[in-house]
């Protein structure tokens, strides 16, 4: 079982990776938010977790190796395969996704693509009490101590969709997202984000 891969980005698109190590070019899966992070020849430690098939064996990456524990939990869940997973751990942050299913946060699970509301009611029935220890030193939302809002997408999901679903190709609007990485990291509203990408996408 491989666990991590250490080495360079080799190339990125929207939902997969190839890390060069020594020499060897590693294909995976990784969420959108993370792979509008990297940047192709930047040194990274990517956590798998290595999904073996009738017909191959494909890695799927995270950023940690919490989020890499949260993929194998959601997949105990009935209906929730690797694809499912990946797109609930790309929602949001880690410690965002998992108060959702403690909080019994239906909506935001069903923003996800793929998870419709029985589904989003099985994730939270079988997992609601078992994510205590994959967010134990991160932050944790009530749904009651943000005046009852639910949390949203993260921030590169959210404007890489909306890019496109202004015409912009994949290619246009992961580039826009990477250039306004910093911007979106300091927690700048989405609606500023569209701006300030269009003005991007101008000069392109």
């Amino acid at each position: 079982m491989i666990a991590f891969l250490e080495g360079t980005v080799a190339y990125t698109e929207l939902d997969q990776i190839i890390v060069n190590v020594g020499g060897v070019g590693y294909r995976v899966y990784v969420t959108t938010p993370f792979a509008c992070r990297l940047q192709e020849g930047e040194h990274v430690r990517v956590h798998t977790h290595q999904h073996v098939r009738e017909d191959a064996i494909v890695l799927y990456g995270f950023a940690t190796h919490e989020e890499r524990e949260l993929f194998v939990r959601l997949q105990s869940v009935s209906g929730v395969g690797p694809k499912a997973a990946l797109s609930i751990i790309g929602a949001g942050s880690l410690p965002m996704v998992c108060a959702a299913i403690q909080g019994e946060d239906v909506q935001f699970l069903m923003k996800v693509p793929g998870i419709g509301k029985k589904t989003a009611q099985r994730l939270i029935i079988d997992l609601k009490d078992k994510l205590d220890d994959i967010h134990r030193h991160e932050p944790v939302y009530h749904p009651h101590s943000r005046d009852n809002n639910s949390p949203s997408l993260s921030g590169e999901g959210e404007l890489f969709a909306a890019l496109v679903a202004l015409g912009y190709t994949e290619k246009e609007a992961q580039g826009a997202v990477r250039s306004l990485a910093h911007e979106i990291e300091q927690g700048v509203p989405v609606e500023s984000l569209i701006k300030l990408a269009l003005r991007v996408l101008a000069r392109t």
